[in-house]
């Protein structure tokens, strides 16, 4: 995910505003304690997303994937004051420690914390969703954006992580590795698709932004 030179990326972190002390938490704490600790999105995704949740002032999120909750917090900074987030996530062992989190949160009320299959429950959701921030299993990108599709409002953004995939998007040897197939449709999919607007912005790992319109 070391796209920049580290003092690049450095100075950026510096000219950046700092995550607040129950992130700050959240990301050592997931570090200490938790698996895969890379799969957080940290200070400067997450300040990114808390910008453009905040510029679009969102009344309802969908999150497919919540890990340890640093994304959603970070999305639910940009909420209106009666606006609700809807979180899943199929691990069912990470869900007290981003619940704790979630409590200790000034959005508690605000955010919905769902353990399960998320194609089997995003079809029982209603819309319409302002955003919907896709960042789990990379097989069943394709899958979740066509089953959120219809309801994302007109003008509302689908928001993907991980979809430059390390750099092997643009590697030659990739036939062997599925997740790298499945991520490379899914970015020609939103790029050919006449229904989005895109851009792919090479933050951390990649986020695809794609705006209905």
């Amino acid at each position: 995910m070391d796209f920049l030179p580290h003092d690049i990326e450095n100075y950026a972190l510096q000219h950046t505003t700092s995550e607040s002390e129950l992130l700050y938490r959240l990301n050592r704490e997931t570090h200490q304690k938790i698996l895969k600790p890379r799969m957080l999105s940290g200070h400067m995704q997450g300040r990114v997303l808390s910008m453009i949740s905040k510029m679009i002032q969102p009344e309802k999120i969908l999150e497919i994937g919540t890990y340890t909750g640093y994304s959603a917090l970070c999305l639910a900074e940009g909420l209106k004051e009666k606006g609700e987030l809807i979180t899943i996530d199929i691990n069912e062992e990470g869900k007290d420690f981003a619940q704790g989190f979630f409590d200790q949160s000034e959005h508690k009320n605000q955010i919905h914390y769902h353990i399960g299959n998320a194609l089997k429950i995003i079809p029982t959701l209603e819309g319409p969703f302002d955003i919907v921030f896709i960042d789990a299993d990379k097989e069943n990108y394709l899958e979740y954006f066509h089953l959120v599709f219809d309801k994302v409002k007109q003008g509302g953004y689908i928001i993907a992580d991980n979809v430059l995939w390390s750099g092997k998007v643009v590697q030659e040897v990739k036939a062997n590795d599925s997740d790298t197939k499945k991520l490379m449709e899914f970015n020609d999919f939103v790029q050919n698709n006449p229904q989005v607007e895109n851009v792919l912005l090479p933050v951390r790992d990649g986020l695809m932004i794609a705006r209905k319109k």
